[in-house]
């Protein structure tokens, strides 16, 4: 099979741009071990020092019902051998890739995500490697897949418990089947996420910027999913319940029938008592269509325009920089030229 070789630009791209763990393409053993060595060269490592210091991770796919691609199985090899991260994630669609029933989607979520575990600790024991869910249904009119579901939601929940059994981190995900960024994605992504919350989700996949089942990307939804990954991250915060908490001396300050917007208690803590969203507004209808009437999805694409002009680029070492681009040089040579032999 050829080999693309847009696999190192992205990889180049990703190191040069973010400084952040990345996904590596997951199709062969050719594109993760690149990834590897680039990732290697910028953090300044060896193939040998990366492998005790975890810094790339792959989803590999069970080709549900059953059937673990060659390509596949090359690449979660590849990486679990350089001790890097893998998700094993069975495709599993209740009605197409598994039988309609729960019950029965579950049990076969669980033998694949099963067998692409234990082929990781063959490989190298101890290699991280995570439970990877991603149950959810069909539209039976259509056979396309639908996220979002209470199917969908439930099998986020049911997913975590089964990774808790084999005391293993979890991945679950946030999608939405949607065609806009309307009412229908929201509402999808957050029943989603709520199951992948409600069960423990380590790692929420496709967690923002998701549309039409992941055949489409959006910027204006990803900054409308930060705003709710944001929230609930808020949301799961623990609850302080000190003396200054329970403010039992603004209860005395403030007379019944009172109230606390001038209380010394408040004016310490209003500017930083609430989560502040960035996407939200909560003027009144009036002061809203006097400001020109914009709705969320208008105020989600001036902040990722902003965001755009205002980027930084990480610090990453010049010398690096070059070693890498040297590396990607090299290697589409390479893969040019085994391609021709071939």
């Amino acid at each position: 099979m050829p080999v693309n070789t847009r696999h190192l630009d992205t990889s180049a791209v990703n190191l040069t741009y973010a400084d952040k763990v990345f996904l590596s393409m997951s199709i062969g053993r050719i594109r993760v071990r690149d990834a590897a060595e680039m990732i290697a060269i910028a953090r300044g490592l060896s193939l040998e020092e990366l492998a005790r210091s975890p810094s790339c991770i792959t989803n590999v796919n069970i080709n549900s019902p059953r059937k673990f691609d060659t390509e596949m199985a090359e690449a979660l090899i590849t990486l679990a051998g350089l001790g890097q991260a893998v998700v094993v994630t069975p495709f599993t669609l209740m009605g197409a890739m598994t039988p309609v029933t729960f019950a029965g989607a579950l049990v076969q979520q669980n033998a694949e995500a099963l067998l692409g575990i234990c082929l990781t600790q063959i490989v190298r024991p101890g290699a991280p490697v995570v439970y990877g869910g991603f149950t959810s249904n069909v539209d039976m009119k259509s056979g396309a897949p639908a996220f979002g579901t209470p199917e969908n939601s439930r099998a986020n929940m049911a997913g975590g418990q089964l990774a808790r059994l084999y005391n293993i981190p979890y991945r679950t995900s946030a999608c939405s089947a949607s065609n806009a960024v309307d009412a229908q994605a929201v509402w999808e992504t957050q029943m989603s996420l709520w199951g992948a919350v409600s069960g423990y989700g380590n790692l929420i996949y496709h967690a923002a910027g998701w549309g039409e089942g992941g055949l489409v990307a959006s910027y204006e939804k990803l900054v409308v999913d930060c705003e709710m990954l944001q929230a609930m991250a808020a949301l799961l915060q623990p609850v302080e319940f000190s003396a200054d908490d329970l403010a039992l001396e603004a209860q005395k300050e403030v007379p019944p029938g009172g109230h606390f917007f001038g209380a010394d208690h408040t004016m310490q803590r209003y500017r930083e008592a609430f989560y502040a969203p960035f996407l939200s507004d909560w003027r009144n209808n009036q002061a809203w269509q006097e400001a020109g009437g914009r709705t969320a999805q208008d105020r989600a694409s001036d902040i990722w325009q902003e965001m755009l002009e205002t980027y930084e680029k990480p610090g990453l070492p010049i010398e690096r920089v070059e070693a890498i681009n040297d590396f990607v040089a090299r290697r589409k040579e390479q893969i040019g030229e085994s391609e021709i032999s071939g």
